[in-house]
């Protein structure tokens, strides 16, 4: 995998600043919509069994996580705080025994977007967790 970034170092850079600009976004985009509590929100938190009145508390340290992780001097500092945020996702969807593709997993997914980005955008990051073969 080395060898690959080795012979395509502006594509994998390319394709890790996508990454991180997408899990960016996504991040974005939900603290923003639990900010200003949408009625999906609210919805969604009765459903998951919080009670609404978090969503903004949420909202606030997702876009603090985001705002960290898009920033190069402490992007890994904000994706080790997304990896709790996600983490809770992941277990409040087990817990109600959601679908397992599309909701259960669907933080493991934006955990990889996160990671994977600054993995291959970072060769700090890929001295440090080195791809095995």
């Amino acid at each position: 995998m080395e060898s690959l970034l080795a012979a395509h170092p502006k594509s994998s850079l390319r394709v890790g600043w996508t990454l991180s600009g997408l899990f960016t976004a996504f991040m974005l985009f939900d603290s923003i919509i639990k900010l200003i509590k949408i009625e999906p929100v609210v919805q969604a938190f009765n459903e998951l069994g919080y009670p609404d009145s978090l969503a903004r508390t949420i909202g606030f340290m997702e876009l603090a996580i985001a705002i960290l992780y898009a920033l190069p001097r402490t992007a890994v500092f904000g994706a080790v705080l997304a990896m709790g945020v996600l983490g809770g996702a992941v277990a409040s969807h087990a817990r109600l025994g959601d679908p397992l593709f599309s909701h259960t997993l669907f933080g493991v997914y934006l955990g990889l977007f996160a990671w994977g980005g600054l993995w291959l955008r970072d060769a700090r990051l890929r001295a440090l967790m080195p791809w095995r073969t």
